[in-house]
């Protein structure tokens, strides 16, 4: 039997004390993360790499579902879609964050757990 052809990782960690799991799945389009402390998904980000005239590039963050009003969600995709591409990636990140704690450390933990775990 063939193995499902979207490579995936899942990983179970503490943050801050609290059970986390993280499912890492890279898909040929795009990639999934969701990380949970609440057994479910949480707020919804989609964040990409834009190539701008003149060979530069910027990237753009967007809450697709959840909490639109904490910076430092999108903060944390665009740290994860950062590394993507200074690895050498163009795909899209589409990032699940359902925690329990949306603290600085909490979330620099969790940016951390995923770059430890990346698929890309």
């Amino acid at each position: 039997m063939a193995s499902f052809p979207v490579k995936t990782k899942r990983v179970t960690a503490d943050i801050q004390g609290i059970p986390t799991e993280l499912v890492l799945s890279g898909y040929d389009d795009s990639i999934l993360v969701l990380v949970t402390q609440i057994g479910k998904m949480g707020t919804l980000l989609h964040a990409k790499k834009e190539e701008v005239y003149g060979g530069t590039s910027t990237f753009s963050i967007n809450v697709l579902m959840g909490k639109r009003d904490e910076p430092l969600l999108q903060a944390c995709a665009r740290q994860v879609i950062e590394d993507i591409s200074n690895g050498g990636g163009s795909r899209p990140l589409v990032l699940s964050l359902g925690l329990k704690d949306h603290s600085a450390e909490t979330l620099k933990t969790a940016v951390q757990l995923i770059i430890a775990n990346k698929l890309w």
